[in-house]
């Protein structure tokens, strides 16, 4: 995720931490790979949120079926502090920030004197899935009337340090904080599962289900995988390594094909203290290079100083400096129990969190599983969402049993598949072709490495980022979620800004350097961001193909420079970050988490129509005496790209999930009104937003994160 950064002093969602020297492309490497034996709109919208939808005249369409066509009217682009949606449609807010979980929590009172925040929906409403339930509250695949959501918190809208919008006076940003602030803080971070059902005529949560499920900062986890017990885990709460503590900065999401729910912990560096002197106390660690290399330089403020609160083991496990004489000691490793896949069974409030390190440990944005087939290995896509991060897939050892999707007993499940198999990370070449390597002691460049020492796979599990540098990985801009498109099988990844991209390290899969004027400030690099696509023969094979499926741009830039994708009023974009297929109609959903454009609109969501890769051509940009030649896909038109939601001010648009049938999409709205000051925390006439109060949802006017659901006013499939 991306924050527009004219508030805050520090954007921990900026992390900038790659600085290795990978050369963009294979070919300047190939002499030394080759000795290292390397491979292994239109008009205003119809409908706001809280009012009466008008009736469009879009087409009907079969849930299951491919759709041909987007049957909507495209929303137009506004500023306007609400939630906008296309003509014959109607959203409704069902769950939002502080709504209680149990039928004794206290209703939500808005005004900063909320307690009992382990009971109810924490902060950030970010990846969302939905978990089918039947009448009798089994699990189903099928019935789309009743279900749970599973979803992630990622984080808070805070200034300075406090989160300042639960805090009755906008909370204390000077050190030490108040350790009842912090309690608060921890509480609202992690994941949620809520019970969702409709009448036939609105939808709403269901706040006294056993169902009903939080996960905080605070929860008991399990380490599995290949750094399970690894030294470099074991901590004061953990002395052999194998368990940990909560889950931070839940990012986007994933549903496995066994049915459980899987979460990207993003960028958690931001939430730990190291000692301004800690890199002289380790000495020659190994640790300072990998702390350096994941964003924790010594001496570097925290984002929430939460280790400030006190002596007690709450507070003193976010100072991620080495104070004792072992680790067992101290939580000079806490750090790095972070950073991994999570996956939780929605259905069991009594199973516990698990975390999946063979997936690798980064800033995991989201996970998406390629469609599966018997006897054949489940493959996963991710993407790390950082400026010069990589992109990863993950190939099990275990061979996929059908039988395993209605299994009883769903994280076993998760131990066949997620446990055990092979971490590879992506390099693109110029030709439009490219590769997965391995990422394992079986690769000599790993095992070899001077970059980096890798003892084991459990080093390589713990310190991705260093072998992804070790074997010159292609740097991208900023990946962010991954999907998979069920007609094809070809896989998108976001890439969603980056200011540090230079003419000097363009490339031809980033291969836009420009300025764009957001008022009189200029922003450069690749402001707005793209969306590469890779196709292959099978999810298996180590090459691939690719070419950028979307260039996003403001519909007035220089078509021959930075919108080459030809974009429009009715859909252009700026900084695409969510990206989901529905499983009903194959419609791609892409949502936007821009600082970029907002002064001309609020973050949004667009409905697409993608082709597939090499439908389109090749783009020579000049920089001076440099020829960048770039892969592009078939321009999109309004036919098949358009604008289906515009959000309140200051929101991301985030997360989105449906029913099976495709009446409903669950869409998220995060952090509305984050740049309001903390100053006027009290004051709503100079909040950014009151979304949803002025939607007539819930009480007091403070913003709130919450889930929307949306229909379609004559009953019809989303989108059709």
């Amino acid at each position: 995720m991306h924050h527009d950064t004219t508030r805050l002093a520090t954007d921990f969602n900026e992390e900038d931490s790659n600085t290795s020297s990978n050369p963009a492309f294979v070919q300047v490497l190939e002499t030394r790979l080759n000795r290292r034996s390397l491979f292994k709109g239109a008009g205003m919208a119809g409908a706001a949120l809280g009012a009466t939808a008008l009736t469009g005249c879009a087409t009907t369409g079969q849930a299951g079926s491919t759709v041909q066509q987007l049957g909507f009217k495209p929303v137009a682009k506004t500023t306007a502090d609400r939630v906008s949606v296309p003509e014959g449609y109607t959203a409704q807010v069902i769950y939002a920030l502080g709504d209680p979980l149990t039928g004794n929590t206290p209703a939500f009172k808005n005004d900063g004197t909320d307690t009992e925040w382990g009971a109810r929906a924490g902060d950030h409403h970010d990846g969302i899935e939905w978990f089918g339930l039947d009448a009798s509250g089994q699990p189903s695949d099928r019935f789309a009337s009743r279900g749970l959501l599973a979803m992630n918190h990622e984080a808070t809208t805070d200034e300075k340090r406090a989160s300042f919008f639960i805090h009755a006076n906008g909370g204390t940003a000077t050190l030490p904080r108040p350790a009842s602030e912090i309690d608060k803080e921890l509480m609202i971070h992690g994941i949620s599962v809520v019970e969702v059902q409709t009448d036939g005529k609105k939808w709403a949560y269901k706040p006294a289900s056993a169902f009903n499920r939080r996960v905080t900062t605070m929860t008991d986890v399990a380490l599995s995988g290949p750094a399970k017990g690894s030294e470099h885990l074991v901590t004061r709460y953990s002395p052999d390594g194998t368990r940990a503590r909560g889950t931070l900065n839940n990012c986007g999401t994933g549903r496995t094909p066994w049915g459980t729910f899987v979460s990207g912990e993003e960028n958690w560096f931001g939430y730990f203290h190291r000692d301004a002197k800690d890199d002289d106390t380790r000495k020659k660690d190994k640790q300072v290079q990998a702390l350096n290399r994941y964003g924790r330089k010594a001496g570097a403020a925290s984002r929430h100083g939460w280790e400030s609160g006190g002596s007690a083991d709450t507070y003193a496990r976010w100072n991620n400096s080495a104070l004792g004489a072992r680790a067992q000691d101290d939580y000079r490793n806490e750090m790095n129990t972070f950073g991994y896949i999570v996956e939780l069974d929605p259905y069991n409030t009594g199973a516990q969190l698990v975390k999946r390190t063979a997936l690798g440990r980064m800033g995991h944005e989201n996970v998406t599983f390629d469609r599966v087939v018997a006897d054949q290995p489940v493959v996963a896509y991710m993407g790390d969402d950082a400026r010069g991060e990589y992109i990863y897939k993950f190939v099990s050892n275990a061979k996929w049993d059908p039988k395993d999707a209605q299994g009883a007993n769903r994280l076993a499940a998760g131990d066949k598949y997620l446990d055990k198999g092979t971490l590879f990370v992506a390099r693109f070449k110029e030709d439009g072709t490219g590769e997965w390597v391995e990422l394992s002691m079986k690769n000599p460049v790993i095992a070899n490495s001077s970059y980096f020492e890798f003892k084991s796979d459990a080093d390589v599990a713990i310190f991705t980022r260093l072998a992804a540098d070790a074997v010159a990985a292609t740097k991208m801009d900023r990946p962010e979620w991954a999907g998979v498109n069920p007609k094809n099988g070809e896989v998108y990844i976001t890439l969603t800004n980056n200011s540090n991209r230079t003419v000097a390290t363009a490339d031809s899969a980033n291969p836009r350097v420009y300025t764009d004027l957001k008022g009189s400030k200029e922003q450069k690099g690749n402001v707005n961001g793209h969306i590469v696509r890779l196709s292959h023969s099978k999810p298996t094979d180590a090459a691939f193909r690719w070419d950028i499926y979307l260039f996003a741009s403001e519909a007035g830039a220089d078509k021959a420079t930075v919108n080459l994708s030809n974009l429009t009023d009715e859909n252009d974009l700026s900084s695409p970050d969510g990206l989901v297929f529905s499983p009903a109609t194959g419609v791609c959903w892409i949502q936007t988490d821009d600082g970029a454009y907002t002064d001309k609109t609020n973050c949004m969501l667009l409905a697409a129509l993608p082709g597939q890769r090499g439908d389109g051509s090749t783009k020579t940009l000049a920089y001076g005496d440099k020829t960048v030649t770039t892969h592009v896909g078939k321009p999109p038109s309004p036919a098949t790209l358009k604008r289906f939601l515009v959000g309140p001010r200051g929101a991301e648009i985030t997360g989105i999930t449906e029913t099976p049938d495709g009446r409903a999409i669950f869409v998220n709205v995060q952090h509305a009104g984050e740049n309001t000051a903390m100053a006027d925390v009290n004051n709503p006439a100079k909040f950014e937003s009151q979304w949803p109060a002025n939607a007539g949802y819930g009480a007091g006017q403070r913003p709130r994160s919450a889930t929307i659901v949306i229909t379609k006013n004559d009953g019809g499939v989303i989108g059709t």
